[in-house]
């Protein structure tokens, strides 16, 4: 157990934070550790490495945060999590933003994880098909949409939304693309080629760090989109899902309870499914599309 009113600085204990995409998500996580009564400089202190979309960095992150010899690492996202295993199996792992850890080959077992990494899982079976269905009733003739996927993960998320496309009739076109400099005009090139009529952008590292960039080359071709809850402000027509704010907010309980002696296989995988669903009613404007009240009704944000 990790004492909470040391007399030093030497005696806080540490905490390692690594971030596939960008930064906001960690502000959640500070926020649940307060809560709990972990305070900055006080009892605790954060080792925080964002790499931005920039996949390549995590090993190079996972290492140098192993080496400050800290208590736990806090990560986000999968393909962060499958770095930092691969850097150690010793040091306790604590993730949010995963969507299928079993899936992904982070652990067999929710109930008991094996290994060094337990968390919050954000996976919801139905959120590809609810963002699907929302498309659809902003441009009731949708028949193709495009779906934005991060070459450097794994095709979880990519292959779970082309079948949710399938069973409602439409034609999905996956396109990945690849970090640091995701070549997005080739990217928006081969939507036009397909007749993309709509794009839904996967919550995948490359596409949070560069979402402003992904709206505007959206908004020019007037291209209905969907984000993920928390790149809300990346400007796209909407934002469903849960935030990632809030599943890194839970994701502090677990680091809590290993910084006072818990062990990982002992925390089972939890889901955070929290949904909210933001319009933006300036983009509906510049892309010429029409929001039903209905949709407007069921909103938890409107941005205008």
């Amino acid at each position: 157990m990790i004492a909470k009113s040391p007399k030093n600085n030497e005696n806080l204990a540490k905490i390692g934070v690594i971030v596939a995409g960008s930064a906001p998500p960690i502000e959640g996580f500070k926020e649940g550790l307060a809560e709990l009564g972990w305070i900055e400089e006080q009892n605790v202190n954060l080792v925080i490495r964002v790499a931005q979309g920039q996949i390549d960095r995590l090993p190079e992150f996972a290492s140098e945060i192993i080496g400050l010899d800290v208590d736990v690492i806090a990560v986000i996202g999968a393909v962060t999590v499958r770095a930092v295993q691969k850097a150690t199996s010793t040091v306790p792992i604590v993730f949010s933003v995963v969507v299928e850890p079993v899936g992904d080959k982070l652990t067999t077992n929710l109930r008991r994880p094996d290994g060094n990494a337990t968390g919050v899982t954000t996976f919801d079976p139905h959120q590809a098909v609810k963002q699907l269905e929302f498309l659809k009733m902003v441009r009731q003739t949708l028949t193709r949409v495009a779906i934005l996927s991060d070459l450097d993960v794994s095709e979880c998320l990519s292959n779970s939304n082309r079948e949710a496309a399938q069973k409602l009739g439409f034609q999905p076109q996956i396109i990945r693309v690849k970090g640091p400099l995701p070549d997005y005009q080739a990217a928006f090139s081969a939507m036009d080629q397909g007749r993309a009529e709509a794009l839904v952008v996967l919550e995948e590292p490359i596409n949070a760090a560069c979402r402003k960039q992904i709206a505007e080359l959206a908004a020019v071709r007037r291209l209905p989109t969907i984000f993920a809850r928390e790149q809300a402000d990346a400007g796209g027509l909407i934002a469903y899902g849960t935030s990632l704010r809030e599943a890194a907010k839970h994701m502090a309980v677990y680091a809590d309870k290993i910084l006072k002696g818990a062990k990982p296989d002992e925390l089972p995988i939890e889901a955070a499914l929290r949904h909210e669903l933001v319009i933006n009613l300036g983009t509906a404007r510049k892309v010429g599309v029409t929001i039903p009240l209905e949709l407007i009704d069921r909103a938890s944000q409107l941005i205008n």
